[in-house]
């Protein structure tokens, strides 16, 4: 195939539990897409580094590409553990494509999910995170990981219902049908105890569907829950200045059980989101070759 790198756009989406790259025509559509392992930048670059560019190499041999083909095509990386400019540029040094972007993964996500509109995402998932967007600038709270952060997110929620179970046990909160269970499945206290003492985001997150069904059978200590993680979320839209009524997408695995539970003012503006965060890389690669 005659072609350059002016020809073609390249989004990358990575995180904790794989990546994707994408391959687009400049003047089209997607050609071609492949995933590999996790690309968490700063958890381990070396494995970010090789993951992505097993993805590449994929993504270019279905498409029918030499890499020397799309080495200039624009391109941008929206990957997990991007926390500073450095370890963005040192990604980007890492890649063969000499035309990449590289941001943290929630900038490729706000814009895969509006779009390039002006709006706000409350991405609740395992972890969370809320930004607004407004023009080329964008702002965002939460995120910093579940050990100090990350409230409304599944393992926020797990994590809450086994700390609330451990009270209503010692008498300092009301008990429930769900913190009942809880303990009984966990093996008492000291059961809990010990899964704590192993467990991780993943662990926890896992407990959330329990919650959230046991919210919409009126288990008290589960809607207060669900209750407390949307209030963040409420706080979370005002501190990045969303305005009530303006375009919100909620995603992640738990995002959209959130809605029932948020002020009215803000769920006038719910929408559903228009793409993925791959779709947000390539659009920001679109916005480079247009710059």
């Amino acid at each position: 195939m005659n072609a350059t790198g002016s020809d073609f756009l390249i989004g990358i989406d990575g995180g904790g539990t794989g990546c994707r790259v994408a391959i687009a025509r400049a003047g089209g559509g997607v050609i071609a897409r492949a995933e590999a392992g996790p690309a968490n930048a700063t958890s381990d670059l070396r494995a970010c580094v090789a993951n992505v560019r097993m993805a590449l190499e994929q993504a270019l041999v279905s498409a029918g590409l030499t890499l020397a083909q799309v080495a200039g095509a624009p391109a941008h990386a929206g990957l997990a553990g991007v926390i500073s400019a450095e370890v963005g540029t040192a990604v980007a040094q890492a890649l063969p494509l000499s035309n990449l972007s590289v941001t943290e993964d929630r900038e490729t996500m706000v814009a895969g999910a509006l779009g390039g509109r002006d709006g706000a995402l409350a991405a609740i998932g395992t972890g969370s995170f809320v930004a607004a967007q407004r023009g080329d600038v964008m702002h965002g709270v939460g995120g910093w990981g579940w050990q100090l952060s990350d409230e409304a997110s599944g393992a926020w929620l797990g994590q809450a219902a086994l700390r609330r179970a451990l009270a209503a046990r010692d008498g300092m909160a009301e008990q429930s049908d769900l913190l009942a269970a809880l303990l009984d499945d966990m093996g008492g206290a000291l059961g809990i105890v010990a899964f704590a003492g192993r467990a991780g985001p993943a662990e926890y997150a896992a407990l959330a569907p329990r919650v959230v069904a046991a919210a919409l059978a009126d288990d008290a200590a589960a809607v207060a829950l669900i209750r407390t993680g949307a209030d963040w979320i409420t706080r979370a839209l005002v501190a990045v200045g969303h305005r009530d009524g303006d375009p919100l997408c909620l995603t992640g695995g738990l995002g959209p059980r959130y809605a029932a539970y948020l002020p009215p003012d803000l769920t006038r503006g719910l929408v559903e989101p228009v793409g993925t965060a791959l779709d947000g890389a390539l659009l920001l690669a679109r916005q480079r070759a247009g710059s």
